[in-house]
């Protein structure tokens, strides 16, 4: 397995060492009670692949600055700007600001997108299986759009598990996608709730429910993702070995947690 440690709502910062520049918020909105999405144009843009993050700074008043890590959202079809989905954390320096004071049109620093290891390349061949916990879905939000640009694109399932579809990030517009894209196949698997279709889950993710998605996918697994807490990404990524999945095509990507 390939490991990244930190990328998705306020983690740690990257190590990419790219200049800082200016971008300006174009679009704040609430997602769930605690995620909101945010919409940043940079000063110069530049192409990414769906899975990578990007870092933001902030400066306050007093000079003090801090950065965080974060993964995009938007497809890299959506030229020119970037979406970035973050979760408010109690004890966070970054995550707080996008919550309750950002708006349209201030300014802040970013720099990225960067990391390579966690991204999809729609050309290479083969069904990818994507697995997330919580906000740990937001790269998987940038693979499931952008595939809805690729001519022909390999089979896709996304497993997403949360504690009720209230927490769920973007959900309908996920179902959205599963209806309009051929090969794509989405499900949630629900730990505080019963699901809203059959199809679903109510339960914390495990061996059988591994077996089940792999068997709608169709084909062998040859790339899978894994985004989410500490616990939650060894716990799948176990389960996609024991399920026969060569450890080496497992990517994962993992925040502070458990």
């Amino acid at each position: 397995m390939t490991d990244g440690a930190s990328t998705t709502g306020e983690r740690a910062p990257s190590v990419a060492r790219e200049p800082w520049q200016p971008a300006t918020i174009t679009a704040v909105s609430r997602l769930t009670s605690r995620v909101v999405s945010v919409t940043l144009r940079p000063e110069r843009w530049r192409p990414f692949l769906a899975g990578q993050h990007a870092d933001v700074r902030l400066t306050a008043e007093d000079g003090y600055r801090t950065h965080r890590s974060y993964s995009i959202a938007s497809p890299p079809a959506a030229e020119g700007t970037l979406e970035l989905v973050i979760e408010l954390l109690g004890d966070g320096e970054v995550s707080p600001f996008f919550h309750e004071v950002a708006a349209a049109g201030d300014t802040v620093e970013i720099r990225g997108p960067s990391a390579s290891h966690f991204a999809w390349r729609p050309e290479e061949p083969g069904a990818v299986f994507l697995a997330a916990g919580g906000s740990g879905v937001v790269p998987f939000l940038s693979m499931v759009r952008q595939r809805a640009h690729v001519t022909a694109p390999s089979p896709m399932a996304l497993l997403y598990s949360a504690r009720s579809w209230e927490d769920v990030i973007a959900g309908e517009e996920l179902l959205a996608h599963e209806q309009a894209q051929r090969g794509l196949v989405v499900s949630f698997a629900l730990t505080r709730q019963a699901p809203r279709r059959s199809s679903d889950f109510a339960a914390r993710i495990d061996a059988s429910i591994v077996a089940e998605m792999m068997a709608r996918l169709g084909e062998p697994v040859r790339h899978a993702f894994v985004c989410g807490a500490q616990r939650f990404v060894g716990s799948v990524a176990d389960l996609l070995v024991g399920a026969g999945v060569p450890a080496q095509s497992i990517r994962t990507e993992r925040y502070g947690g458990s």
